[in-house]
């Protein structure tokens, strides 16, 4: 099975080949080959074995999105071949970050006018007694701030916008 997803306006590609075992994948993932094992496999919620590490992964789909929290961190993949359905989602103002799912602003970790750089944690979520932190997607400043400290948020309720510096 080959998957092409987008993330971060970045390319990704994943073929799954059957390795003979039950629910064992080979995962290429670019040009890395990872052995994948699915351990189990409720509503939203996986239990890998990638490469003998166990991982929890949490997923949350809606149409041709993924948003999937491993670690605390929630990456939003969507499908890249396909177009969208009119009136469906849509990508955001560019630079604008979105809540993966329902929950709480614990923390806000930087200001309007706050340089920041790629990977820097912006704000901690907290969502189904999970951490979620949102990260830059890439090096720039805060152009807004649309949440604040112990604010109720929905899915996909505007965050932060970041703008290239």
């Amino acid at each position: 099975m080959k998957f092409s997803f987008d993330h971060n306006s970045e390319s990704i590609s994943i073929d799954l080949t059957p390795s003979g075992r039950r629910k064992s994948y080979h995962a290429t993932i670019e040009e890395k080959i990872v052995e994948v094992e699915i351990l189990q496999a409720q509503a939203g919620k996986l239990d890998l074995l990638i490469d003998g590490k166990r991982i929890t992964a949490y997923v949350s789909p809606e149409d041709s999105k993924r948003w999937v929290t491993i670690n605390g961190q929630t990456f939003l993949l969507t499908k890249a071949s396909g177009a969208r359905k009119p009136g469906h989602g849509g990508h955001h103002a560019t630079g604008e970050l979105t809540a993966p799912m329902p929950g709480q602003v614990r923390a806000v970790n930087v200001s309007e006018g706050e340089s920041v750089t790629k990977g820097q944690t912006l704000l901690v979520l907290e969502a189904m007694k999970m951490e979620i932190r949102v990260q830059a997607p890439r090096d720039g400043k805060v152009r807004r701030l649309f949440v604040k400290q112990g604010q109720t948020i929905d899915r996909e309720q505007r965050l932060v916008e970041i703008e290239e510096s």
